[in-house]
């Protein structure tokens, strides 16, 4: 069989997917990971308009806060907390345990460390002049 290597000028979700099923099918024959089961919370106004939320994934028996999103008129309302405690009960309740995300070092890392995350890696200039800080939490047993 001869391989070759192209770029593809403008990626495909099909092309995701035909890259992402032979390394889908390895780690489930090596470690049983399973398909991530998508979990989302919304904050809504009056008139049903999703203003924010957060959106996270099951997998691996933790979940991964991928956004995060509280609208500036909730902010320090206690939302983002609220969202983030809903979450991580929702993951208790599947048997996870542990939670872990990312944001940056103008978003809000603070907040995470305030909410018990640990930060257990960054990467510098990540856009450049700022920083990428990663964070977990496992759950009490």
């Amino acid at each position: 069989m001869n391989l070759r290597i192209e770029l593809s000028e403008n990626s495909t979700e099909d092309e995701r997917n035909a890259i992402l099923a032979p390394l889908h099918a390895y780690n489930v024959a090596k470690a049983g990971i399973a398909v991530a089961e998508p979990l989302t919370l919304l904050v809504r106004d009056d008139d049903g308009k999703i203003l924010g939320g957060l959106y996270g994934r099951l997998a691996c028996q933790w979940l991964f806060v991928d956004l995060l999103s509280v609208p500036e008129a909730g902010r320090g309302q206690g939302i983002g907390s609220k969202l983030m405690r809903m979450a991580e009960d929702l993951a208790r309740e599947k048997g996870c345990i542990g939670a872990w995300l990312d944001t940056f070092d103008f978003q809000a890392p603070a907040f995470y460390k305030k909410l018990g995350y640990s930060q257990f890696g960054e990467i510098v200039d990540y856009p450049p002049g700022h920083k990428r800080h990663f964070f977990q939490k496992r759950f009490a047993e």
